[in-house]
């Protein structure tokens, strides 16, 4: 398979997404290719939610969890590229 045809395959990245499954944000599609994320010219692997037109990135807190057992966000704001490995 070339590179055009994998590229016509994958479906467009969104503006927002989110990994968590409940979120309205969450795009499944996407999911089944593998996706990179550039914050200020550096590729992050720990994002959990982006949004690119606002210039934001959710990141865990550490090992800091809530009462549920989800990871704790917190919100970086810069420079954000979403892409196709």
């Amino acid at each position: 398979m070339t590179d055009a045809n994998a590229s016509a395959e994958r479906p467009a990245l969104p503006d927002h997404l989110s990994i968590d499954p409940r979120s309205p944000h969450h795009v499944a599609a996407v999911f089944e290719h593998d996706i990179g994320i550039r914050f200020n010219g550096k590729e992050r692997f720990d994002v959990e939610e982006y949004c690119v037109s606002e210039g934001w990135i959710k990141v865990p807190a550490g090992k800091t969890v809530d009462r549920k057992g989800r990871p704790l966000l917190i919100k970086l704001k810069g420079t954000v590229q979403a892409f196709y490995r």
